[in-house]
Order: structure tokens, then sequence, then C-alpha cells
């Protein structure tokens, strides 16, 4: 049995391949729009099971998505500069929470999981934005940031665990894919 990886994030796949695992990249094109009046967990939690559900397959589908929480507001990727300039000085000097759902789907059974990470901002100025946005980095990022990159110098604290905020829990997915038979590692998967 292979494992389909219904994501295009480059980081996501590099830390599947960190197990030892080599997936097949096949993404999941569905409609990603919160659902009017649905909350910020509960719907990154329905865009990963959707995404893994997406993908008609026998092997293993892992799907993923991650959001960036302020209060109750989810910044998604930026569309532009203004869009990019208003979630950095709404992050600016503010702590926000990032999820990332996932979805395993084998057998016809799902698995999935959650996880939270809490990532404090230091005061941004107009030109610290400004050169951000400039790089390049931040256009196809959710909250307009990679805390793996330059971003992660506006990071003053975590709270939590730091694969979670690039991409993907990466030790509770280990622990799944090993549930389910890839077991690279030998972890202990009961």
């Amino acid at each position: 049995m292979k494992l389909i990886l219904a994501s295009q994030s480059p980081r996501r796949r590099q830390m599947i391949e960190s197990l030892g695992l080599q997936p097949k990249i096949q993404p999941a094109d569905i409609d990603e729009t919160p659902l009017s009046g649905e909350p910020p967990l509960p719907h990154v939690i329905r865009l990963a099971r959707s995404k893994a559900q997406a993908i008609e397959s026998k092997d293993r589908v892992l799907a993923a998505d991650t959001i960036v929480v302020l209060g109750q507001r989810i910044l998604g990727k930026p569309k532009d500069f203004a869009d990019f300039y208003d979630m950095m000085c709404a992050l600016s000097g503010q702590t926000h929470q990032v999820h990332t759902a996932w979805c395993l789907r084998h057998d016809q059974a799902l698995t999935e999981g959650v996880g939270t990470t809490s990532v404090s901002f230091a005061r941004l100025s107009d030109l610290q934005i400004q050169a951000y946005w400039d790089s390049g980095e931040p256009k196809d990022k959710a909250g307009g940031y990679g805390i793996q990159g330059m971003g992660g110098l506006f990071v003053e604290r975590i709270e939590g665990d730091f694969n979670n905020v690039v991409g993907l829990p990466l030790r509770e997915v280990a622990f799944a894919l090993a549930k389910s038979g890839l077991n690279p590692w030998n972890l202990d998967a009961r």
C-alpha cells in the first residue's frame, strides 16, 4: 500500500519524506470557503476531511489544512499587498493560533486530529512589513507568513508544536500512519 498526500505543500511533503516515506502527490480540489457562521476549528477540520475524501484511491490518503486565527478571524493567504499589510498590522504585537487539521483515510476508515499552536509576534514596522512582502515569501502562506523562513524573525514566542505551524503536527501524524501499517521508525503504534 502506498501513501497519497492530498496536498501541494512542499513543506508537508518534506515532513512526510522525513519519515522515510515517498508519498504520491495528488492535491485535492475542493472549495475552501468557510460556511456561513462556521467557527475556525470546525472549518479547518472539515477541510482536511473533505480533502481526504475527495481523492479516489484504495491507497492511504493523508490530507491536511492549516489556518491562522486571530480571535475568531481566519487569516488566509494574502490576495495582494493591501490584504497582507492588513494581516501583518493585525498580527503585530499579538498572539494568534495556528490550527492544522489532518485526516488519514485508510480502508474507508478516517483517523483525524488537529494541532493548535500559539504564536506571539513582535511589533512590526511598516518597513519590515514591506521588506517581507518584497521577499515573495508570504504570498502563498496562510496568515501571510512562513515561520520556517524569514517570517520566523517576527516570532517572539511559540507555545506548542513548531511543525504544526509549518503545516503538519508530525508526531501525531506519524503515529496514525504507524497504526495504519506505515511504520518506518518502528513507533509504538498502540
